[in-house]
């Protein structure tokens, strides 16, 4: 980077290697994303606060209040070292800043490449949730709102087949159950033609438990919503890719800027201490 000077052009006492572009670029760049982990700390809060239905939230393998509000303070924590490291060219709050996102961008990278290895336990483990969640259907509803939805976009029902919801005790096809709903599956498997604009049948599954296979899949969608992930997922691979690549690039800028600036500071530092050097002594 190209040096300035502060006074006079021709004393080599005010020159500095600091670039104030790269400085206050990185600045900015951490001033944005700490605003950011501000605003993920306080919805988490908010909907930790509101969310009571823990038996529900078991289902998934965190809490995403809970996980919204990690990310958000680490997030606050990195970006602050970042905005104070770089206002105060400060080489230790850098370098942390700098290892710090090193550290979570090797992990993602881990996460990623350890995913499509296990891709099978991955998949064993997405059907798990999936289970449980069919399970938990009637106790929360935030969580009865987000099955609907997967299921009505995927065109889906159940995990692995429409017959998993006989796995909630509202659904389920025993004899002895009183629930009106019994070996029936929600309104969102149900098969509604786009160009009807009309009122939804929300009974519209009832007792399709007991159809077959075929006679259910003239009324619900029969395929469970874990193949036509995976399916979504291969047909989408370059959108996933670029979802990735955006998430790699901030983090690779950081951690570029960062180490030009510190290596800019130790560039000052090394100057400083030379002036001071032969100002002492001028004879050295």
């Amino acid at each position: 980077m190209g040096g300035r000077r502060r006074d006079a052009p021709g004393s080599g006492e005010d020159y500095s290697f600091v670039s104030p572009v790269v400085k206050y670029l990185l600045f900015f760049f951490n001033f944005i994303f700490w605003l950011i982990s501000l605003v993920m700390v306080s919805i988490g809060v908010y909907a930790r606060m509101m969310k009571h239905a823990e038996a529900a939230l078991a289902c998934l393998s965190v809490d995403p209040a809970v996980m919204l509000m990690v990310v958000g303070v680490l997030m606050f924590i990195i970006t602050f070292c970042g905005c104070v490291g770089s206002l105060r060219e400060n080489i230790c709050l850098l370098n942390t800043f700098c290892i710090c996102l090193t550290v979570i961008f090797l992990l993602q990278l881990a996460a990623g490449i350890l995913g499509f290895i296990f891709s099978d336990k991955a998949r064993t483990r997405v059907t798990e949730m999936i289970n449980n969640a069919v399970v938990h259907y009637r106790e929360d509803i935030d969580l009865q709102n987000l099955i609907d939805f997967g299921q009505k976009e995927f065109g889906c029902c159940g995990g692995v087949a429409y017959t998993d919801w006989s796995r909630n005790i509202y659904f389920n096809c025993k004899q002895d159950n009183p629930s009106r709903e019994r070996c029936s599956v929600p309104f969102s498997c149900c098969i509604i033609p786009k160009d009807k604009q009309e009122v939804i049948n929300t009974m519209c599954g009832q007792g399709m438990q007991e159809l077959e296979y075929i006679e259910a899949g003239d009324h619900i969608h029969t395929n469970g919503c874990i193949d036509k992930m995976v399916n979504w997922i291969h047909s989408n691979l370059f959108l996933l890719g670029g979802i990735a690549l955006g998430l790699a690039i901030p983090q690779l800028v950081g951690i570029l800027l960062s180490q030009i600036l510190i290596n800019q500071i130790k560039d000052q530092i090394e100057l400083q201490n030379y002036n001071l050097k032969h100002r002492a002594d001028p004879w050295s």
